[in-house]
């Protein structure tokens, strides 16, 4: 297990669409392992590959609902409610700065586990938003992207403006 250094704002691989997964071995689960240990160094409770560098389709979810983290192959979401929630996300890759987000408040989700067997998961709350988060990133968009222009103009201005103070 490696804690990896995460690829950060504005880095242009986090607009990358990740590879899909076609060999599960070792490797997998090493890379799931490396994810789930920069995460909780960072820290988070989802990251992708994409956030360490990796553009393969890998998420792991480590939430207060589930006594252990998940990790999630190929995860697409086949189904989502037309209701929605308000959540404040932010993102490992742009610590310091979050904002409100609308999602839809349920979702169905197919993925591969570690074996490569497909699974179906059905989320609501944190977890669905969670979901829509890390799939978006998989598919090369930035939870600011979600944002106005008006507001992700300002996320952007506090996120350079904390970098400056760390100098």
């Amino acid at each position: 297990m490696t804690i990896c250094p995460i690829v950060r704002f504005p880095d242009q691989r986090l607009r990358q669409v990740a590879a899909p997964v076609t060999l599960f071995d070792e490797s997998l689960s090493l890379l799931a392992q490396d994810i789930l240990e920069s995460m909780r160094s960072a820290p988070g409770i989802g990251m992708t590959g994409p956030h360490i560098g990796v553009v393969q389709r890998v998420v792991v979810l480590e939430l207060p609902d589930v006594p252990q983290p998940q990790t999630y192959v190929n995860p697409e979401i086949i189904w989502m409610s037309e209701e929605t929630i308000r959540q404040e996300e932010g993102s490992v890759s742009m610590p310091g700065v979050t904002d409100l987000i609308d999602r839809a408040a349920k979702v169905r989700v197919q993925y591969q586990d570690l074996d490569g067997v497909t699974q179906v998961e059905e989320a609501e709350g944190l977890r669905a938003a969670c979901h829509q988060h890390e799939i978006d990133q998989l598919n090369g968009i930035f939870w600011i992207q979600r944002l106005s222009s008006l507001r992700r103009k300002r996320v952007v201005a506090r996120y350079e403006k904390l970098l400056r103070l760390q100098r």
